[in-house]
């Protein structure tokens, strides 16, 4: 279903810059009509409606908005009947309601007036509520205390987490006080606690002394803990096919360990994704024994057998069209197995890889086979690939070692010859990214090395590694994740090398050799176009690479509003090469925009390849590391 959303998303990107265009210009002509300028009646321009009575606010423009949106005396406007007897008493009303709302605004001395005119000549209304406020000097925090109570306030393994409520306290001295503040304040607080050890904890008493003289708030805050709960034993509903040792071994919650909602979270994605199970929902049962509180654990089972349709395009292969079939259980082993046919206008594949469930380390064998037919610099390349070994992933650490075999055979005349190899490998990639699919700081680093032998009548020894590295650093001083230094953006670095290390006669598959260039490596040149040239002009994939990139991602405002697009500007650059000293980079430069989208970031590039002096559009769904 996603790939088919993302086909139907990418058929229709050409009408994006159109329709946002046609946006800005609908919103900047009723923004032109409709925003107050300060001292204006309440309702928009053009509006005809008949009122009891029109309101204009005289106030700085933040205050005059804020009281226009939330007066009381707003919803008398339409009784039309009213007489000049109910309206009066309505206006003396309206200033106690006006003081309240200042006072939320951080006003607590306002100077404010109310006055009743007759507009005889406004067809409208024929009469006129003109408040003025002037208000004053805001209050400010002038200091905050905390006390804790329960067993947070004396046990030295929560320590730390006293201080992180302490420091993540967001209304601190010097601030303007406000009651939107100083209640966001107090639920960041009391979730800072109940998230780890002490779910049950609670606000037991806060108090906002203000001073209005000297117009400063004092705040306190008393934070009760409750008892520190510890995880018990998994209460596991909803299970047939799989049993309870599966989901076990996929939550990994050990028993005995402290509260830590966190982990809960991590425990329900981890049952999600596995593919097992449809949904999952991990909770703690508070109402049984703190030193062992029950971990409930519900799950809907997905279903044994499915197959999935996908359409997409892209413009490094154009069109896509593929066929998935999973079996969750094979029959005699248990173990799953997921078979797809892919088919574009580079590659054309067809594999199947089988996958047993997680052990208690949550390693799992796999075995997979796979035939592809795809564009290799110059060529088409046939080729088949079967691979078995051990996988093991993480929320942040993969690993895996596998045997491998390749075979390649070039389709074209004067493509070097068909060749085959033997190799063992091992494979390990970190990620330590602020927030998926969306990071904004944060690195990832992936590490391959490999051995192995070619095979045929020349048997000839070689080595091969890869290492990439995607790192995110943001421009803004603050770390603290505020607007402002969201707004400042970030920069993305990128690298990747890679090296082939064997006898300059070695016959080496081409799948273990490298080719770059295209939307996720250099942009501004077809995909995989970038490789080692033959003497005739033509291009094949080369025993060493190096690819770097840098890019400035500045966020889009509107109104001076974050929006969920991002502009960029980049510099890429590739080599592939026999030999280290022939390496010479291929740069390509660009622009383009970043979307947020429901699947992924969607990216939209336009680069220039300078070594062909050609532009490119170049389009991509999804974050992968």
């Amino acid at each position: 279903m996603i790939k088919r959303w993302v086909g139907k998303l990418l058929e229709r990107l050409v009408l994006v810059p159109a329709f946002f265009i046609l946006m800005a210009v609908a919103a900047a002509g009723s923004q032109a009509q409709t925003l107050p300028s300060e001292g204006a009646p309440a309702a928009p321009a053009g509006d005809s409606t008949a009122h009891a009575f029109e309101i204009e606010v005289q106030a700085p423009k933040p205050v005059q908005d804020y009281l226009l949106r939330h007066l009381e005396l707003r919803r008398y406007q339409s009784l039309t009947d009213l007489d000049d007897s109910e309206l009066a008493r309505l206006v003396g009303m309206a200033e106690p309601n006006v003081r309240e709302l200042m006072g939320t605004l951080g006003y607590f001395s306002p100077d404010i007036h109310l006055e009743l005119r007759e507009t005889p000549g406004n067809p409208r209304s024929p009469r006129l509520v003109v408040i003025t406020v002037q208000p004053g000097e805001p209050v400010r925090v002038s200091g905050v205390s905390f006390e804790f109570t329960g067993p947070i306030a004396t046990d030295e393994a929560a320590a730390a987490q006293r201080r992180a409520i302490q420091a993540g306290w967001p209304l601190r001295a010097g601030m303007t006080f406000t009651q939107a503040a100083w209640d966001a304040a107090k639920t960041q607080a009391l979730r800072e606690l109940t998230t780890r050890r002490y779910p049950v904890g609670r606000l037991s008493s806060t108090r906002a002394d203000i001073d209005p003289e000297t117009k400063t708030a004092r705040l306190s805050v008393t934070l009760d803990s409750g008892p520190l709960y510890r995880l018990g034993a998994l209460q596991i509903s909803g299970t047939q096919r799989y049993g309870n040792d599966l989901v076990r071994r996929l939550a990994r919650l050990a028993p005995g360990a402290d509260y830590d909602q966190t982990r809960l979270v991590e425990a329900q994605r981890r049952l999600t994704d596995s593919g097992y199970f449809d949904s999952a929902v991990v909770s703690l049962d508070t109402t049984g024994d703190p030193a062992a509180a029950p971990v409930l654990v519900q799950v809907r089972e997905a279903k044994l057998k499915k197959i999935v349709l996908g359409i997409g395009a892209s413009t490094d292969s154009g069109a896509r069209l593929s066929v998935e079939h999973t079996n969750q259980q094979l029959p005699g082993i248990g173990w799953r197995a997921v078979s797809k046919l892919s088919l574009d206008r580079v590659t054309k594949s067809i594999g199947t890889e089988i996958t047993s469930p997680p052990d208690d380390d949550n390693w799992r064998w796999v075995t997979s086979a796979l035939a592809q037919r795809q564009e290799s610099g110059s060529f088409d390349v046939t080729s088949q690939r079967l691979r078995a070994g051990r996988t093991q992933t993480s929320e942040r650490i993969d690993r895996s070692y596998y045997l491998q075999y390749d075979r390649a055979q070039p389709n074209d005349l004067g493509a070097p010859v068909t060749a085959e190899a033997l190799s063992a490998n091992y494979a390990w990639t970190q990620r330590n990214f602020d927030a998926l699919p969306f990071p904004s700081r944060g690195y990832g680093l992936g590490v391959e090395l490999g051995g192995g032998v070619t095979l045929g009548a020349d048997r000839q020894p070689f080595v091969r590694t890869d290492i990439r590295w995607l790192g995110y650093v943001p421009l803004a001083s603050s770390q603290d994740g505020t607007p402002a230094a969201m707004r400042a953006g970030r920069i993305e670095l990128r690298a990747e090398g890679g090296a082939v290390l064997a006898r300059e006669e070695a016959n080496l598959p081409s799948t273990q050799l490298f080719l770059t260039g295209g939307g996720t490596t250099v942009r501004g040149y077809d995909f995989r176009s970038i490789g080692t040239t033959l003497p005739n002009g033509q291009t094949v994939a080369g025993r060493y690479l190096a690819v770097g990139s840098v890019e400035w991602q500045h966020p889009i405002t509107v109104n001076d509003r974050l929006t969920d697009w991002e502009s960029t500007v980049f510099v890429d650059a590739g080599a592939v090469a026999d030999k280290p000293a022939e390496l010479r980079g291929k740069v390509g430069i660009g622009a383009g925009v970043r979307w947020k989208s429901p699947v992924g970031p969607l990216q939209i590039d336009l680069a220039y390849g300078v070594a062909v002096r050609r532009l490119r559009l170049h389009l991509s769904v999804g974050f992968t590391f």
